[in-house]
């Protein structure tokens, strides 16, 4: 469970700051036919392992901790400088997962419609896409600002008993 853990919440975060430090300033210097491209092509990739890693990041680190608080040793690991690390992590994770699954994606999946309607079909673009658009990127942002307090929190678990002293 613990690797399972590492590995999508790698996968998740790596996406997270592709997005956020090289695919939006990059889409606002490509020219619209490139972009469109990117949006029909590239961008719905990117969001599906994107979606899914937040959502195996979440499930793995959720069975990483019940499955260590159902050990003999539950009062004990509660009540651990450990565990109220963990907690703080975990809880800021699953703020940023549902983030991903219902702001984040619900807005780019009506972009990516709309802007494959525009490059298929001629459709003129809605007026509501750049405030899908807008709303995608404030989420994503903020996910990227909550990332460093939770990697903090994650990582330095094990490594930080002082910090609750």
């Amino acid at each position: 469970m613990r690797y399972g853990h590492i590995f999508s919440g790698i996968t998740w975060i790596g996406l997270l700051y592709y997005f956020n430090f090289v695919q939006v300033p990059s889409f606002a210097q490509m020219d619209p036919a490139a972009r469109s491209q990117a949006v029909q092509f590239l961008v719905p990739r990117a969001l599906l392992w994107f979606r899914w890693s937040a959502l195996a990041t979440v499930l793995f680190g959720l069975a990483y901790v019940f499955g260590a608080m159902s050990s003999d040793y539950i009062p004990d690991y509660l009540g651990s400088h450990r565990f109220k690390s963990i907690l703080i992590g975990g809880t800021l994770g699953i703020i940023m997962a549902a983030n991903v699954w219902f702001i984040i994606w619900p807005n780019q999946k009506k972009i990516i419609a709309a802007t494959t309607a525009t490059a298929k079909d001629g459709t003129p673009a809605p007026a509501e896409q750049p405030r899908w658009a807008r709303k995608a990127l404030l989420a994503s942002r903020t996910n990227t600002m909550l990332s460093f307090p939770m990697l903090f929190f994650m990582a330095g678990a094990i490594h930080l008993p002082s910090l609750w002293e």
